[in-house]
């Protein structure tokens, strides 16, 4: 089994191109927080490379933006190619299956979409008779 379900913010904006058959592919990083802080109480992260392709990957370009928190689920894909020094790299990319953009209404961004507001719950309770009662 090969599924990974992360939770974070973007790093840098993402960077939209396509392949020579026209197939979108969109890339991107995000900074996932630890749970626990780091020996001086600092916070730490792990970052991680996504990858994301057709509809989804224009999705993605068009509405995450550096600092955009999302919720990526997919699966890992080793990789590795010659550098131009002529040794060999590994990288190591999250390939997305699905991306959820987890932005709140109060957001600094208008163009990342949001869940629509919920009716505000009554604050005031209207007292009733204990004789009026069914039970």
């Amino acid at each position: 089994m090969n599924k990974v379900i992360l939770v974070g913010n973007l790093t840098r904006d993402p960077e939209l191109t396509t392949t020579n058959s026209g197939v979108s592919v969109c890339r991107f990083s995000i900074a996932v927080q630890r749970r626990f802080a780091n020996a001086d109480n600092g916070p730490q992260a792990d970052f991680f490379n996504i990858v994301v392709w057709r509809n989804q990957a224009e999705n993605c370009s068009k509405f995450l933006k550096k600092g955009s928190k999302c919720g990526i689920v997919g699966r890992l894909q080793n990789s590795s190619y010659e550098a131009s020094d002529g040794t060999k790299r590994y990288a190591t990319d999250i390939v997305a299956d699905e991306v959820e953009f987890l932005n709140s209404r109060n957001s600094d961004s208008s163009d990342v979409p949001s869940m629509p507001s919920s009716p505000k719950p009554q604050t005031e309770l209207e007292p009733i008779d204990d004789d009026s009662l069914p039970f």
